[in-house]
């Protein structure tokens, strides 16, 4: 599935682009992130993370990487490993007294285990659905 969704947030981009370059925020926003951990560089192209996520078919782990950056205006972060693979490209855009934050995404339910691995696109739209709900809890932190 891919998606695309849009926020503006009432922060300076500077703000905005370095909480979401630094996916070890992700927990403070990301209902099914429960802990990241740098394994390897120190944020930019080719940074590697450990993500721990509770998911319908249990707890998870993958391996992503940052494999797009633009400092200040683009990072894009790719699962290495693990089920649901995912590429998330966040965006941050200055727009009159706010930052417009744009997230292209794609992710798959694959590697889901359990009665959820038999959910496939509805699991997909769950998904949309949750973090557009992530994302309100990322503008609310910001936004503080």
């Amino acid at each position: 599935m891919t998606f695309q969704l849009n926020l503006d947030v009432a922060a300076p981009p500077a703000r905005v682009f370095e909480f979401v370059a630094d996916f070890t925020t992700m927990p403070r926003w990301y209902s099914a992130v429960q802990r990241v951990q740098r394994v390897e560089g120190s944020g930019g192209l080719g940074t590697r993370y450990e993500v721990y996520r509770d998911l319908p078919g249990g707890p998870a782990l993958n391996e992503v990487a940052i494999t797009g950056y633009s400092d200040g205006e683009e990072v894009t972060f790719t699962s290495l490993s693990g089920p649901t693979p995912f590429v998330y490209q966040y965006l941050v855009q200055p727009v009159r007294d706010a930052t417009r934050l744009i997230l292209d995404g794609t992710i798959s339910g694959a590697g889901l285990r359990g009665p959820a691995a038999f959910l496939g696109p509805l699991a997909e739209g769950l998904f949309k659905r949750g973090m557009r709900d992530n994302l309100g809890t990322l503008k609310g932190i910001l936004e503080r």
